[in-house]
């Protein structure tokens, strides 16, 4: 597995090459200043060296490199599912956990985890019982 890309931002990675108007939307999407005038800062990183990567991969190759806390993927459940549920993954605290996110609530979980705001399991730990979160209630 190639190492992950370098980005200034939060990395959402896409692993599904099915849908090229799914990728874009979801990019868009995910990018959009929420009601309360916030937005995700992202990268949005489509290279084919990364078609159905593994999250076990993922995990290992972040644990090389060491400089990410978490990463987004755009996997095929992602592009494929009516919501677009990104997976979001811990790649420090505990590597390996995941919780999905709509893409309107992304800004929420990459804003917070970026500064130290909140930690990956106060996300985690909130999503619904199907494992996506959806805003906190």
């Amino acid at each position: 597995m190639p190492a992950l890309p370098p980005t200034e931002k939060a990395l959402l990675l896409r692993t599904d090459f099915h849908d090229e108007i799914s990728w874009v939307e979801l990019c868009h999407a995910a990018q959009a200043t929420s009601a309360e005038g916030f937005s995700a800062q992202i990268d949005c990183v489509s290279d084919p060296r990364f078609a159905d990567v593994s999250v076990d991969d993922l995990v290992k190759q972040s644990a090389k490199s060491g400089d990410r806390s978490f990463c987004f993927l755009a996997d095929h459940q992602t592009l494929t599912d009516p919501q677009h549920p990104v997976l979001v993954l811990d790649l420090q605290e505990e590597p390996g956990r995941r919780f999905r996110v709509i893409p309107s609530e992304l800004w929420s979980v990459e804003n917070n985890l970026s500064l130290a705001n909140m930690d990956f399991h106060d996300f985690a730990n909130s999503a619904d019982p199907d494992g996506v979160f959806r805003g906190f209630r």
